[in-house]
């Protein structure tokens, strides 16, 4: 029997240099090519490309990224799906794997049956941001000021169904407020109605809208996540509501029936390339945490997700065609 062997560095698990089962022994054959659903530039990209270079590096193979954007992530996730399940073709993902189940009444895919987990790669947070003259400055004051003004507040997601979309709905259910959605063709032109003080808030990842914060052309509210983003003093939900916890999920999945061997191989080593020092630090920039996590754990993550989001989705029928 092949033994493996397990060192922790830094908190995560990485597989040793022990031989893995076959066909991982020798992965990769040749170019790998790792599908990203979202057009070049943003969050998903800039990690996976930085992620796909050290791997390169490690593998001495080509890793290419292919783009294949549309459809909140289902053109580029089904691509993956029917792919060969040989690990030479994986994709990323973001939340939207766990949510688009319950958001569409069809897929071509399904979820997880068709999909299967390699790791989860890192926690991206999100924050909520103001216009600079909102008349509150804290989450507890915009609570308030909710409460006082039902309906009246408007805030804008990249997206109707988005993880930040529905990171409302869960704030707005656990404090018994009610503002409306006001949901957009991606971060920029929510940006830009949120600058030019025609909405009120805008949900959104925290690398997009920090430099706005810093200029001064946004004001913070609140990180979304149950830790503050590190090198950032910014405060959290979970502060003002014990418990809450939103981030978005980044990681990499491959067919359904790609050998485990070769998963494991594939999460090993992105394991050890999110492990060095200049690439954890890279993505705590970015404004996300590292997980690593391994294949079976992705899995139960993903399952995890679909739970949550879909009743939140079920409780505010919300639906896309």
């Amino acid at each position: 029997m092949l033994k493996r062997r397990t060192m922790l560095t830094g908190g995560l698990a990485v597989l040793g240099a022990t031989a893995l089962p076959t066909p991982a022994q020798d992965f990769p054959k040749g170019p790998v090519k790792i599908i990203i659903p979202f057009p070049p530039g943003g969050p998903t990209d800039t990690v996976g490309r930085l992620i796909a270079q050290h791997l390169q590096e490690l593998w001495g193979q080509t890793v290419l990224i292919d783009y294949k954007a549309g459809a909140g992530t289902i053109i580029g996730v089904d691509f993956v799906a029917k792919s060969a399940p040989d690990g030479m073709t994986f994709g990323m993902v973001n939340s939207a794997l766990a949510v688009n189940p319950s958001l569409h009444k069809t897929m071509p895919y399904r979820t997880p049956q068709d999909i299967a987990g390699i790791t989860q790669i890192a926690n991206l947070q999100l924050a909520l941001v103001a216009r600079p003259d909102a008349p509150f400055n804290t989450l507890p004051e915009l609570i308030a000021h909710a409460k006082k003004n039902p309906g009246k507040l408007v805030y804008g997601t990249p997206g109707a169904g988005s993880t930040t979309h529905l990171s409302m709905e869960l704030l707005q259910r656990e404090n018994g407020i009610e503002m409306l959605h006001s949901p957009f063709k991606g971060s920029a032109p929510a940006h830009t109605e949120l600058m030019g003080g025609r909405i009120d808030l805008v949900a959104d990842p925290f690398l997009s809208i920090i430099p706005y914060v810093k200029a001064g052309r946004m004001k913070m509210i609140a990180t979304m996540g149950s830790r503050q983003v590190p090198g950032y003093d910014y405060p959290t939900a979970a502060q003002t509501l014990p418990g809450f916890n939103v981030n978005a999920l980044l990681g990499f999945v491959a067919p359904a029936a790609t050998p485990k061997a070769v998963l494991q191989k594939i999460s090993a080593d992105t394991a050890r390339v999110l492990n060095m020092p200049e690439m954890r630090k890279r993505v705590e920039e970015l404004g996300a945490e590292v997980v690593a996590s391994k294949p079976e754990e992705f899995d139960a993550f993903i399952a995890a997700e679909m739970q949550r989001w879909g009743r939140i989705i079920k409780d505010a029928n919300i639906r896309l065609e």
